[in-house]
């Protein structure tokens, strides 16, 4: 049997040439020829007011909790269903995290549930968008227009998905992206972005992302020397993540176009199990465009599960389970409590399988973990 894996980091062909002119130039600390072509991309594609290439989503999301002025005591609430770094970046600041509870259907933060978990002391909202399908911003942004809340949305997994027309991660103050190797783009194994939505974060993002420096404002004739003005870190990636980036956003529609056939592929294959009470399949609300960021299927428990993977593990096919909540965590008792039940974050991340899935996938490969899906529920 041949081994079908869990990722394939997508490479279109170009990024071979991009990272060789980028190690040939004379900018490869980063903000050169290759940065700026990708900031113009997302700024005129997402569109926004502000974007800044990352070292990592990581990094994205510390320097959010920072333009927010995240302070001792102040309290973020978001989905326990995440991954560290939503909650890192703000406890990092001191911040005390509060879960909310999720939606069944698309994993995401339960919008109906935010308003009871707002205290005085909350200061944003870390909505999630799991699987690239958005969460309910409208309800989510009228939350916090009425409590004065800032909003930043975790959109690491959500770039080419949309709400109501609105690219994700353009509707908060603030998004972030991840360019993970595990992601629909990657800058070469990882990397980020931050998008700045409000102009009042502006200017101060770019001194934090220069380690808390005016040099930006000092290169456009600003200033007439640049020196140490606010807090900051080196969140500047290498321009040769860049040209490995720029690499994939020229064909940015190709994979998004790519990863939907093999999204629905899977899906019309596996729905008569779904129809027949087997398995659940994923749920995309009407007012949602989706990315096929993943594939993932629910079984009926945690036991069922574990032998599904062992199933298909037996198989030579790598499918894994994702996040445990945060909330049940060592780190996420102690720097986080969990507002109101837990009705569905444990019960169903504890059911969902996420299946092979990357640019070009074949169909082959699609059928083979199908089949073999098919063999376990017989």
């Amino acid at each position: 049997m041949i081994f079908i894996p869990f990722n394939k980091p997508p490479y279109t062909g170009n990024e071979d040439q991009y990272v060789l002119d980028a190690m040939r130039s004379t900018k490869i600390a980063g903000d050169g020829p290759f940065t700026q072509k990708c900031h113009q991309w997302f700024e005129a594609n997402l569109p926004c007011k502000k974007s800044l290439l990352t070292p990592s989503c990581t990094a994205a999301l510390e320097m959010a909790a920072i333009l927010i002025d995240t302070q001792l005591g102040d309290e973020i609430i978001m989905p326990s269903y995440t991954f560290v770094s939503t909650a890192n970046a703000f406890v990092l600041r001191g911040a005390k995290i509060v879960f909310v509870d999720i939606r069944p259907d698309t994993m995401n933060i339960d919008e109906t549930k935010i308003e009871a978990a707002i205290t005085s002391k909350t200061k944003a909202i870390v909505p999630v968008h799991y699987a690239g399908v958005s969460c309910e911003m409208d309800t989510i942004m009228e939350i916090s227009q009425r409590y004065n809340l800032y909003v930043i949305e975790d959109a690491a997994q959500g770039m080419m998905s949309s709400y109501k027309g609105k690219a994700l991660g353009t509707i908060g103050h603030l998004g972030t992206f991840s360019f993970h190797e595990t992601k629909n783009y990657t800058s070469g194994g990882e990397g980020g972005l931050l998008i700045i939505n409000d102009l009042q974060f502006k200017e101060r993002a770019e001194i934090i992302c220069e380690k808390g420096t005016n040099r930006s404002q000092f290169f456009r004739g600003m200033v007439d020397k640049y020196s140490w003005v606010d807090i900051g870190s080196s969140y500047l990636p290498s321009e040769l993540q860049a040209a490995y980036l720029w690499g994939q956003l020229e064909k940015a529609d190709e994979i998004n176009q790519n990863r939907l056939l093999a999204w629905k592929l899977y899906y019309e294959a596996l729905l008569p199990l779904r129809e027949k009470g087997l398995i659940e399949l994923p749920s995309i609300p009407y007012n949602c465009i989706q990315n096929a960021h993943m594939f993932y299927i629910k079984t009926k428990d945690l036991a069922e599960r574990s032998k599904l993977l062992e199933h298909l593990k037996m198989k030579d096919v790598l499918a894994v389970f994702h996040y445990v909540p945060l909330h049940s965590a060592v780190a996420g008792e102690k720097y986080g409590s969990f507002s109101n039940k837990d009705i569905y974050t444990t019960k169903e991340s504890e059911r969902l399988v996420r299946l092979p899935m990357w640019y070009e996938i074949s169909k082959e490969d699609i059928k083979r973990v199908v089949s073999y899906i098919y063999k376990f529920y017989e």
